[in-house]
């Protein structure tokens, strides 16, 4: 119940929709139940015979018996306006108790759905808004497919069951109370005997759906996996079709596909057991107090009923079923919402390893250097990075290089501070980064990745991403720059053409520059690139690397390249294999060495 609890606080404002709703329910089961309750007195007009003795008045009785008092009325009211007219007047009754009953009923269920509506806005927005607070690592270690399901799916499933279920628990046993009331007090012998058979429908029903909880898990881990080889093939499509791999993906989406639906059917089949075996219970019910009932009008005993008042007591009991079975059928959900909730919740319960201090320092200048002091890093547990020592002066150009997997990309994250070193201390300007704000630290920044990732939007909104507030001529002068302007006018729609998804309508220069104009049009003081001109042709290349080098002339700038005209001209080279310094300096100086620079550039084999 905790878990249930602690989902529902995602609801609040609660009172804002529990008391309106809580208000039209009870009116509408009072006027549902006056319906039923109606149905005693109409057979007394029907079965009228003329011969009743009706009072001069209306009796005033301390009998609490609800029947008693209505046919006290229909019997003074045949004496007064006779039997066609009462008869008339008790089905207006009933057509205006009927039509309060459903009038109410529609407002309460829009409370409801109002509430629910709430919930999912809430509880969603509050998922999204965490997993956009976690560091870059946590991405490295979870399935996409896993956050997608929670986000999306089981999201939705907590939505349906515990907003369905918290109406349930309110409505449903309102109802059974005041039908109650009624039964008890037509009838309290008849009652209190059908009581006893409801204890045996409860303990069938917890044992159906004892294990769903268990079941509803298993089924939402693997619709996640589901979820997750699905965008793994969209995403890898040409490289499936290139290895003629169509038939293994198949099958491996197909052999998931079939445990999911297993489970599923299972949960279903647990659910849906549940409610024909309380509707047949209570069927079973309904005959015994028939047997009952009839046995002690046919024996005329003293706790005998009238027929109609029989006739209606039957009607009323018949309907007390109805609630007690949606409470059946919301005990046979709850669990699954459960299961959704708690993987729900574990998501908006994991904490980012980066955690940024409340006095962190805004940024608003660089003005000195950065520093790299005795920096080490692990992924998991392996070391990537080991004392690593070096600074960036304020306007100098520092390339990157050595043999792949040296640690030069990891270097790269850990100055926005995607990561944190595990010992060490990267300064900007004196500052500690673990002391800076997140925010205005990256806002110095302007990063361009070796994977040309671009948003499902126009080329206009892709470039405006860095600078959402910059004017048309900015976006234009910024292309201009990034070599990207001639292209982009010889699209269909020019700037407003959508690139798809991931930009997969344009080449990967293509794709490329479009990052380098997005990273120039934030004018950064500190650049960033990782393999920035990789997937450029030559002629491309030579254009872009020359506005590159007239933008990296008022920054600081730190690349990533394996292409000599990229980095000869740099102020300094660090050359960094297995995650430490190997050698630095420039150009010239480190040919001189005659060390592995040196040898990189003979083989022109600089990676990432």
């Amino acid at each position: 119940m905790k878990t249930y609890f602690r989902l529902l606080s995602f609801a609040k404002p609660l009172e804002k929709f529990a008391i309106p709703y809580i208000l039209t329910t009870l009116l509408y089961i009072i006027f549902s139940t006056l319906n039923l309750t109606l149905l005693s007195p109409l057979f007394d007009t029907l079965l009228a015979d003329g011969n009743e003795v009706a009072p001069t008045a209306l009796p005033v009785e301390s009998s609490y018996d609800v029947t008693k008092h209505l046919k006290n009325l229909v019997v003074f009211s045949i004496d007064k306006y006779g039997l066609s007219e009462t008869l008339l007047y008790v089905c207006i009754t009933i057509a205006i108790s009927a039509f309060l009953s459903n009038f109410f009923r529609y407002f309460s269920q829009r409370f409801m759905e109002d509430l629910r509506v709430h919930t999912l806005l809430n509880l969603r927005k509050s998922v999204f808004n965490n997993v956009m607070n976690l560091d870059v690592g946590y991405f490295n270690n979870e399935r996409k497919g896993d956050i997608i399901s929670k986000v999306a799916s089981d999201v939705q499933v907590v939505q349906f069951s515990v907003t369905n279920t918290l109406q349930v628990v309110f409505k449903e046993p309102a109802t059974m109370i005041f039908y109650m009331v009624i039964l008890i007090s037509i009838s309290p012998q008849l009652t209190l005997f059908s009581l006893l058979v409801i204890p045996i429908s409860a303990f069938a029903i917890s044992k159906i759906v004892k294990r769903l909880k268990k079941q509803a898990t298993t089924a939402q881990e693997s619709f996640a996996k589901m979820i997750g080889f699905l965008d793994e093939a969209l995403s890898g499509i040409k490289i499936i079709k290139a290895f003629n791999a169509t038939f293994r993906i198949k099958e491996k989406f197909q052999k998931e596909n079939v445990f999911f639906s297993n489970i599923n059917r299972k949960i279903v089949r647990r659910q849906q057991l549940a409610s024909p075996v309380s509707e047949f219970l209570g069927i079973v019910m309904v005959a015994i107090i028939v047997w009952y009932g009839g046995t002690l009008m046919i024996n005329k005993e003293a706790d005998a009923l009238t027929v109609p008042a029989f006739i209606g007591y039957i009607a009323i009991f018949s309907q007390i079923m109805r609630p007690a079975k949606a409470l059946t059928d919301s005990f046979s959900t709850i669990h699954t919402g459960i299961a959704a909730g708690e993987r729900v919740l574990e998501l908006i319960d994991t904490k980012p390893t980066l955690i940024e201090k409340n006095d962190a320092k805004q940024i608003k200048t660089f003005n000195e250097k950065i520093v790299f002091n005795n920096v080490s890093f692990k992924y998991n547990e392996k070391l990537v990075l080991n004392h690593i020592n070096f600074e960036v002066n304020k306007g100098e150009v520092v390339a990157l290089v050595g043999p792949s997997g040296g640690g030069k990309s990891t270097i790269m994250d850990l100055i926005p501070r995607f990561y944190d070193p595990i010992s060490g201390d990267i300064l900007i300007d004196g500052l500690n980064l673990k002391e800076a704000n997140s925010d205005s630290l990256r806002a110095l920044m302007g990063i361009i990745n070796q994977e040309s990732f671009l948003f499902n939007d126009t080329i206009y909104n892709n470039i405006a991403f860095s600078n959402p507030n910059a004017t048309p001529e900015e976006i234009m002068n910024a292309a201009k720059i990034a070599n990207a302007h001639d292209f982009i006018i010889q699209t269909e729609n020019g700037y407003d053409t959508y690139v798809g998804d991931r930009g997969n309508k344009l080449s990967g220069g293509q794709k490329q520059r479009l990052c380098i104009a997005r990273a120039v049009l934030s004018n950064p003081p500190i650049l960033l690139m990782d393999e920035a001109t990789s997937a450029l042709d030559t002629e491309s290349e030579k254009l872009v690397q020359h506005a590159l080098n007239d933008l990296m002339k008022n920054r600081t700038s730190i690349i990533i390249a394996h292409r000599l005209s990229t980095i000869q001209h740099a102020d300094k080279i660090i050359v960094i294999e297995n995650g430490e310094i190997v050698e630095s300096g420039n150009h010239n100086s480190l040919l001189k060495k005659d060390g592995l620079y040196s040898k990189l550039i003979s083989m022109q084999a600089f990676k990432e």
